[in-house]
């Protein structure tokens, strides 16, 4: 290997070594295209008071752009929500979207480190597939991450994460990452985020 040659990362290795040739097994796909795989994983972190603090959008894109590594863009609402007196085009969170050696990389620290911290947990909500193969669930901290200081957060910020796949079942989706070592809660088993607080 050359000195400029990047190593991959692990999650990245393992996908190429481990868990494509084992769903190949498991499904009998004839084309190595047809291997279920990772596309993108979505971080959204919606922040209400943004749209009348402007404080709460910084610390929320700070956070959230320590987290994943890479800048996170303003989400603004698309219509008016007397309720919430929120008008068409405020501020109401921030979110990101990771591809490529990001998305492995955070993927590593959310399953080996993030999700270990939440206290009670149970494993996740295996509901969380769509029709289309994706998964989504819910953090309702983002003090979970290595990468927050307790002492400088404000306040306490949920966040959604959605991981988009290439997979065309929920089985084929739940097996991919299954096989990234996602830990799924039996089913009868709180999930995950119902036991995160």
């Amino acid at each position: 290997m050359s000195a400029g040659a990047r190593t991959l990362p692990a999650m990245q290795e393992r996908y190429r070594k481990e868990i494509a040739p084992g769903l190949s097994k498991q499904f009998g796909y004839k084309n190595l295209m047809a291997v279920p795989r990772l596309e993108k994983v979505v971080l959204n972190m919606g922040c209400g008071e943004a749209a009348h603090d402007a404080k709460v959008l910084e610390a929320a894109q700070t956070e959230l752009g320590l987290i994943a590594g890479q800048r996170p863009v303003v989400t603004r609402a698309k219509k008016a929500i007397s309720n919430f007196k929120i008008r068409e085009h405020d501020a109401v969170g921030c979110k990101v979207t990771l591809r490529r050696a990001r998305m492995y990389e955070f993927l590593e620290k959310l399953v080996n480190v993030a999700l270990p911290r939440i206290r009670d947990f149970r494993g996740l909500n295996p509901q969380g597939f769509d029709e289309g193969g994706n998964y989504s669930f819910g953090l309702q901290e983002q003090t979970i991450f290595p990468e927050i200081v307790l002492d400088r957060v404000q306040h306490a910020l949920g966040m959604d994460i959605t991981l988009v796949t290439s997979a065309e079942t929920r089985e084929e989706a739940f097996a991919l990452l299954k096989g990234f070592g996602f830990p799924f809660a039996k089913p009868g088993t709180p999930a995950a985020t119902e036991a995160a607080s």
